[in-house]
């Protein structure tokens, strides 16, 4: 009975922990900055040109423009998201890693 409160107690603590986190925006402004000191200057100038194209699509108005059109800036967007992701050089875990990595925890313990 206690093993399984204490489980319950564990989950609840770390869902509400990362939740925190996220509603704080995430790595912030300092992580993006210490991210930009460490790359090179082509790496430099072409994150400044993803963050302006991404910029430049949030500000458009994607109401008149066709199907077509919105599934070829989703697209854009995915690829300009994983050339940062792979400038950036963090590590990223999805939730379903953060779950399996618990059970194995909770598991081991």
């Amino acid at each position: 009975m206690k093993k399984s409160i204490s489980i319950f107690v564990m989950a609840l603590a770390l869902s509400f922990g990362f939740q925190s986190a996220m509603a704080s925006g995430g790595p912030g402004k300092k992580a993006v900055a210490e991210a930009k000191k460490e790359l090179t200057t082509q790496q430099q100038q072409r994150l400044d040109e993803i963050i302006a194209r991404v910029n430049e699509i949030k500000d458009m108005d994607k109401s008149n423009l066709s199907r077509a059109e919105k599934k070829e800036l989703k697209t854009e967007l995915k690829s300009m998201k994983t050339e940062a992701r792979a400038m950036g050089g963090g590590i990223y875990l999805s939730v379903g890693a953060i779950i399996i990595i618990i059970l194995v925890l909770i598991l081991i313990l």
